[in-house]
């Protein structure tokens, strides 16, 4: 195995100055750090993590915690497989490895990160039913990072999902809708993005003196298109007068298109749909789905830049932030 010796004797130069090129500290030459890089790599150079994190006493690991019950997608969820690729681009460019943390066994993701030495922790998406469990991360003072749950200590960066449904309500009423249902997912205290939606579609509303008729409300069991199918079924069986409906992620739009396939309910002569996400199959389905598509990217960015800033001792703001989502006009809603 090469080491940092024999790379010294073939370029001439110590070896603290080659450790120096190779983990880029130290106050070198770009022209003496590229001969010496350059020279490592024709030799087959491959760093020994082991050994220089008994040296530095660091890992370079961030812990992901990655769980998709509701939705049944995995690593093909519409937002946070995009948000997990440019996360793990981002750290990884900045000489991070990523390693996952589970809570499915009898170890906890406090003990599993510990038993890892992550130096940080991303929550990328998570179970509800390990609430307790994302809570104490956030008291144990172990840099974290999440952009979904909602966890008191941890700082979260999300979809304006409140402007997202003002924006929802807007159009469909500038598009001369007045019976108009909303289609919810579940929430609790650390998930409550279909809240949010609903709070700005609700928000709308009230700004324009348009009564706020909470039965044209329906809160489906879950975020997939079976879910969906029959918390339409539900509301639609209460108003079958309703010219449009707001679902509060596309999954459940599908299972709206599903329901009124069966049913013949013409979209968008009978009804009218706008969803959320802009899963991949949206501008496939037929009419297209209008819907909002989240900025995974952005998200992602700012996600391993605080949490790698976390990392080395800089201080993150203990609060959300939001990025704006992007609405996407396509051929599912029709003017009244």
């Amino acid at each position: 195995m090469i080491t940092i010796y024999d790379i010294a004797n073939a370029t001439g130069v110590s070896a603290p100055t080659v450790s120096k090129a190779l983990n880029g500290t130290g106050h070198l030459s770009e022209k003496t750090r590229e001969f010496i890089l350059k020279k490592a790599h024709e030799m087959g150079y491959e760093p020994n993590s082991a050994a220089r994190s008994l040296a530095t006493k660091r890992t370079y690991l961030i812990g992901v915690i990655y769980d998709d019950p509701g939705m049944q997608r995995g690593f093909s969820h519409p937002v946070f497989s995009v948000v997990l690729n440019k996360f793990k681009e981002n750290v990884e460019a900045a000489g991070y490895d990523i390693i996952f943390l589970s809570c499915h066994t009898k170890m906890s993701y406090r003990a599993h990160a510990a038993f890892r030495s992550v130096e940080g922790i991303a929550i990328i998406n998570a179970e509800s039913r390990f609430s307790e469990e994302l809570e104490d991360l956030g008291k144990v003072g172990i840099p974290c990072i999440s952009t979904n749950a909602v966890i008191p200590g941890i700082c979260t960066i999300i979809s304006d999902n409140k402007k997202a449904g003002y924006k929802a309500a807007e159009y469909l009423v500038s598009m001369g809708h007045k019976k108009i249902g909303f289609l919810g997912a579940p929430n609790d205290s650390f998930f409550y993005a279909s809240k949010e939606r609903q709070e700005g579609f609700f928000q709308y509303l009230s700004e324009h003196n348009i009564p706020i008729d909470k039965d044209f409300c329906e809160d489906c069991e879950d975020w997939n298109v079976k879910a969906g199918q029959k918390g339409f079924e539900k509301l639609y069986n209460r108003h079958p007068d309703m010219t449009a409906v707001f679902a509060v992620s596309d999954l459940l739009a599908l299972g709206i298109l599903d329901y009124v396939h069966e049913h013949k309910i013409k979209i968008p002569d009978d009804l009218s749909i706008v969803g959320f996400d802009d899963d991949y199959i949206s501008e496939y389905t037929n009419p297209r789905l209008t819907t909002f598509r989240q900025d995974s990217e952005s998200i992602a960015n700012l996600a391993a830049d605080l949490l790698l800033q976390h990392v080395v001792g800089v201080p993150v703001p203990n609060k959300m932030i939001h990025i704006p989502c992007e609405f996407m006009e396509r051929d599912s809603v029709q003017r009244r």
